[in-house]
């Protein structure tokens, strides 16, 4: 098991005399995806500010690669933590190379290393470094700043990258290539990441682990399986039902595999008929009218799961309530 790389003994948070945080203790590993999700006031987003501490604990300790948070010069530990917001805060005055290359300035790293960071990151999110890098932020779609804001928080190659709901006000599809690329960066660079969201079904998908939070407390840590299959309680067992959506249909497959209701792979089965894994549960009910399995490939074509219709029919029949 990987080494902890963030730690929570006993964290409280009061603010006028008010719990929002109440007796905290969890572990984030080395490398981890790490997902806090609630809804609004269960204390996720403060719990995550107080890893950088831009919020300070009222009592208990957070420790960062074995060392309490409090004992950092608080400059060097903030450059050393990435940060990604909603609001995405770039600033309006300075180019997309001017604002991602914003970190490696305070570190003093030199010009010639910046410039080749600034491509290579450009290049890593899908952007053409020729035509983005002298672009002014009021000139990128919300979905490009947003991908300008991430390649900031990585400038540094910060050990912890902290993501606070980023992709709540982009429309679904951005949503979801933005979700694909926190994944696909996280495999390259292994970086440990603590993101927040109100969104089980983005917990779901980006998550190694769940820590799900309500009124300040922190109901149940588990893989996206154990939370789905073993909810601690009824408000897990209830939040996690309602991300099954209006239209079951649309239900992308990559969410039954994450959630534990795939099949071992048929040992007779040759040539069997492959979708991506966003192919929702209408295309892949399509397929199985006329196939008993289909596979399921991530984006680099890789094999991820394997799903017959009675596999789809339990999912059906024990998260729809």
């Amino acid at each position: 098991m990987a080494a902890p790389m963030i730690e929570f003994r006993h964290v409280k948070k009061e603010f006028d005399n008010t719990q929002a945080v109440k007796d905290l203790s969890f572990v984030v590993s080395q490398g981890e995806l790490f997902v806090l999700v609630g809804t609004s006031g269960s204390g996720k987003t403060t719990t995550l500010k107080m890893i950088n501490q831009l919020i300070v604990q009222t009592s208990g300790d957070i420790l960062i690669d074995n060392k309490r948070a409090k004992d950092y010069d608080l400059r060097q530990l903030r450059l050393n933590i990435g940060y990604v917001l909603q609001q995405i805060a770039l600033f309006p005055t300075m180019t997309v190379k001017q604002n991602v290359a914003v970190i490696l300035e305070l570190k003093h790293t030199a010009k010639k290393e910046i410039d080749q960071r600034v491509d290579e990151l450009l290049r890593g999110v899908d952007l053409d470094p020729d035509k983005y890098r002298d672009r002014y932020p009021r000139e990128l779609s919300g979905g490009e700043q947003q991908r300008i804001g991430i390649i900031r928080a990585m400038a540094a190659n910060p050990p912890v990258i902290l993501f606070d709901e980023p992709f709540s006000a982009l429309d679904p599809i951005v949503r979801n290539q933005l979700q694909d690329l926190v994944l696909r960066i996280h495999k390259r660079y292994q970086t440990t990441i603590v993101f927040v969201t109100h969104d089980m079904d983005e917990a779901l998908k980006l998550g190694d682990r769940i820590g799900v939070m309500s009124h300040g407390e922190l109901l149940q840590v588990g893989t996206p399986t154990e939370i789905a299959q073993h909810p601690v309680n009824q408000f897990v067992e209830d939040f996690f039902a309602a991300t099954v959506g209006k239209n079951l249909y649309d239900t992308p497959v990559d969410k039954i595999i994450k959630t534990g209701y795939q099949i071992q792979r048929p040992t007779t089965a040759t040539d069997l008929p492959v979708v991506a894994s966003e192919a929702t549960l209408e295309e892949v009910f399509v397929i199985l009218a006329s196939n008993e399995v289909v596979e399921v490939r991530d984006e680099t074509e890789k094999p991820v799961g394997w799903l017959d219709r009675q596999s789809i029919m339990r999912y059906l029949s024990e998260v729809k309530h």
